[in-house]
């Protein structure tokens, strides 16, 4: 809109100004559940969809058998059987139209016959449709195992087609689901495939397999009738709104409350359960960039900043072990001190007190680690053996495995071009010009071994 309201002759100075400004973003104040939080939600909507599984499976035998004819005609087992049956391909139990109120105000109404209602046990929804359909609640606990589970939106999940095995996944006790998913408002990458497998009780795939049992028979029933292709599907009591006839389809404004009246929590946000999934539990994106990720998820959660924090400080630390490691920490000095002992590649100040052993029983660290010991002294007539390890230890970069130079080299040829920024160019040249024919032999011999202990 600000870019086309800028072609406008009669906009004000100041007002282009305000129009260039930038906005900033509006900050997400949702916050991600806490475990305990969490777990409560997860529990309540697996109780709600167990126990609505369950039922589902238990009629679909009952049903099952009624169709292999092992039920009597007249029993009460063979009129329940017929009952589902018509259940399961019109939508509804056996019904007759009656009127219903007084001579004063009449109207009719569907009812359960006697026979059936007492084999049905009542004519409640319970005793009648919930047989073989799930309710309004019960998906709405779907959807939030489908967001705890899978990290998704609730519109993905209110808009996910029924999951297909892939052919190459049936029959060997694997099923594989390939599910794609649309985010409506990106539109470059709006879409991603995702794969569960349903390998055992506790695997990705397993929610989806049970929900596609629990759905079956209302998918069954609106696929006929030519309705959408959707894995949630619900009954409802009135054929009145959206949807098909008797039956809805994913989560509507009404699923959610209706899902916390009977559980008695006191809100549930998918949004939050997502959040949670994403920065708390798997700690990747889901349906965003890293970018997005990280800026607008990550980024403000509490909880990802207290997880984060043994991590920087372990990263700290290596990093600071590994600093401590290439950065010189021989003191420079002008002139040998008293006291000070020569060793291979300059002086030591203290050697039974190396910080590399046990004090009190002598330095037995190789003379590459001198350069990294606060006891080592360099004077200036140390300066020339050193170049010429510099130069040999860069020589050997070229030789020899990239990983082993990396391993054994590394260190001690970043600590000598510490020292080289240290001293300057001026005296390096001079220290490289100056080294003997006695400083190539020892440093021959201490790159070769020859001075391990």
């Amino acid at each position: 809109m600000a870019s086309f309201l800028r072609d406008d002759p009669r906009l004000s100075q100041p007002l282009r100004e305000a129009m260039a400004r930038r906005v900033p973003p509006v900050r997400v104040e949702e916050r991600a559940y806490t475990p305990a939080e969490f777990d409560a939600i997860r529990l309540a909507a697996r109780r709600t969809f167990r126990a609505a599984l369950l039922r589902v499976r238990e009629n679909t035998a009952t049903l099952q058998a009624w169709r292999e004819g092992h039920h009597e005609p007249g029993t009460d087992g063979y009129l329940l059987g017929e009952a589902l049956d018509l259940l399961a391909r019109e939508g509804h139990v056996p019904r007759q139209l009656r009127k219903s109120g007084t001579s004063h105000g009449q109207r009719q109404v569907w009812r359960v016959p006697v026979p059936y209602e007492q084999a049905l046990g009542g004519s409640h929804p319970r005793h009648t449709w919930q047989r073989l359909y799930l309710t309004c609640a019960e998906v709405a606990a779907l959807g939030v195992l489908f967001a705890a589970e899978y990290g998704l939106n609730a519109t993905p999940i209110s808009e996910l087609p029924a999951p297909r095995p892939t052919p190459d996944s049936v029959g060997d006790g694997t099923l594989v689901y390939r599910i794609e998913l649309t985010k409506r408002r990106r539109q470059s990458r709006h879409s991603e495939v995702r794969n569960f497998t349903d390998f055992g009780a506790t695997s990705p795939g397993r929610l989806i397999t049970e929900a596609l049992e629990a759905t079956a028979h209302a998918r069954a029933y609106t696929a006929a009738a030519g309705g959408p292709d959707r894995l949630l599907v619900w009954h409802r009591s009135h054929a009145s709104g959206p949807g098909l006839g008797q039956f809805n389809f994913g989560l509507t404004k009404y699923s959610m409350p209706s899902w916390i009246r009977e559980t008695g929590l006191v809100s549930v946000s998918m949004r939050r359960i997502r959040k949670t999934v994403n920065v708390v539990h798997r700690r990747e994106p889901g349906q965003n960039s890293q970018d997005v990720h990280d800026r607008v998820y990550v980024l403000p959660e509490p909880q990802a900043h207290a997880v984060a924090v043994p991590l920087i400080a372990d990263g700290a630390q290596e990093a600071l072990d590994a600093a401590r490691r290439t950065v010189l920490q021989a003191r420079l000095i002008d002139a040998p001190q008293n006291g000070d002992a020569e060793t291979v590649t300059n002086g030591c100040s203290d050697y039974m007190a190396s910080p590399f052993g046990s004090a009190g029983i002598g330095c037995t660290a190789s003379f590459l680690l001198c350069t990294a010991c606060p006891n080592a002294r360099i004077a200036p007539h140390h300066h020339p053996r050193l170049a010429y390890l510099h130069q040999v230890l860069e020589g050997l970069r070229g030789v020899i495995e990239p990983v082993l130079w990396q391993a054994d080299w590394s260190e001690a040829y970043a600590r000598l071009s510490d020292l080289k920024d240290r001293i300057g160019p001026g005296v390096w040249a001079a220290a490289q010009s100056g080294v003997t024919p006695q400083d190539r032999k020892i440093i021959h011999q201490l790159v070769n071994g020859h001075y391990d202990s």
